[in-house]
């Protein structure tokens, strides 16, 4: 996630959280990345003082009650607000990642099975969400950040209760994005269902697989009256053999059409398995090929500190020499902590993972060569959902254990 300085305007703290910079904005506010008194990382939403009126108060005060409901390990989480402040601001969990228009924009479409993965996860996030009576009515590629412990679903501030007859909006307005927006929700229909959020999943895996939304338009005037118009099937041109038709059922006119998150869910698992992986593999996949791949902005402010790799191998050769009495825990915790090569998978990180041999070489100072780095993916700062990660871990342990007297 790019992370701007703040501006001479921007507050530096707000509610107790220090502000340390910018990370998003909109046409209601300023979103920045603040840490709390603890330490805690968070993103802080403020509305902007342009804006900030009895009807704006109301409707974010109607957001943060919304969100104060909403749980689950892929929702980001809730954290403190202030609708009556002078400028009105909550925080929620920050979630360190870019979002999934902006990895596609970069990296390109995911592979089926990653996709299909995605699927299940964020299917299920929704199941949770509808099971506390509430709809998104906002999915999109842009409200979805691949975080390094996997995706999480982020701005409800659409969301509204399911069974609920009252809204901030007018009678006839209609509030969404178009480009991910149902048939029903375009034309205005109420009461909404969970329908809606199926359809916009698919338009989120659509996106994903291929770059492309349901219906390409040159103006929102356009994408309404395709989205709207029966005769006109939404473009699924590219989407993998694997899910053209669940996300054709995910994207049907009709929402009776559509299957039921538990479904897409059920479908999304069989595709995973299909291509020989257990779901759990798929979420590992997933999480490592969409780690945050640039943190140069956040090490500027938070300062991290890590070792090279080099530092490694000198660590390595370390280890292997370690007398009977050494921490066996501290060889792992050393690994973690150290900066990862791109991964696409387990070759790679074979390839790029230190190697031990039975005499250890005598301890030299850490090469001043900068190591290369692969052309395809910046490197990820995190080692710890990494096999590299887990494969040195066990290869120290394994040198400690071959000098130990016992």
């Amino acid at each position: 996630m790019q992370i701007t300085p703040l501006s001479p305007e921007d507050p530096i703290a707000l509610g107790g959280f220090d502000l340390l910079g910018r990370i998003g904005q909109g046409g209601m506010g300023q979103v920045y990345l603040g840490e709390s008194p603890g330490g805690e990382p968070a993103a802080v939403k403020v509305i902007k003082s342009s804006v900030v009126d009895s009807e704006s108060r109301q409707r974010f005060a109607q957001e943060i009650e919304i969100l104060k409901t909403i749980w689950g390990p892929r929702i980001a989480a809730f954290l403190d607000s202030d609708a009556e402040a002078e400028r009105p601001w909550l925080a929620t969990e920050y979630v360190e990642g870019p979002d999934l228009r902006k990895h596609v924009a970069t990296y390109g479409p995911l592979p089926a099975v990653l996709a299909a993965s995605l699927g299940a996860t964020l299917a299920e996030a929704l199941t949770g969400v509808q099971k506390q009576g509430l709809l998104h009515r906002d999915l999109k590629p842009a409200n979805i950040l691949l975080g390094p412990n996997g995706p999480k679903i982020i701005d409800f501030g659409l969301a509204v209760f399911a069974e609920s007859s009252t809204s901030l909006t007018a009678p006839n307005q209609v509030v969404g994005t178009p480009a991910c927006m149902a048939p029903e929700q375009a034309a205005g229909v109420k009461p909404l269902t969970g329908a809606v959020d199926v359809y916009a999943l698919g338009a989120v895996l659509l996106f994903a697989v291929t770059g492309r939304y349901p219906y390409q338009a040159p103006n929102v005037v356009v994408a309404f009256h395709m989205v709207t118009d029966p005769s006109t099937a939404p473009d699924l041109t590219g989407v993998p053999d694997e899910l053209s038709s669940l996300l054709a059922a995910m994207l049907a006119q009709e929402a009776a059409a559509r299957p039921a998150l538990p479904e897409v869910v059920a479908q999304c698992r069989s595709v995973i398995e299909a291509a020989g992986l257990k779901v759990a593999q798929a979420r590992r996949r997933l999480t490592t090929f969409t780690a945050p791949q640039d943190q140069t902005a956040t090490e500027a402010l938070q300062a991290p500190a890590t070792l090279a790799l080099a530092d490694l191998r000198t660590v390595t050769a370390t280890v292997a020499q370690a007398p009977v009495c050494g921490d066996l825990d501290h060889a792992s915790s050393v690994a973690e902590t150290s900066p990862r090569p791109a991964a696409h998978g387990a070759a790679d990180a074979t390839e790029h993972a230190p190697k031990l041999v039975d005499t250890p070489p005598p301890v030299q100072p850490a090469a001043t060569t900068p190591v290369p780095r692969r052309s395809v993916r910046p490197t990820p700062r995190s080692l710890r959902q990494s096999v590299q990660a887990r494969r040195t871990a066990e290869q120290l342990r394994m040198a400690y254990a071959a000098g130990a007297s016992f």
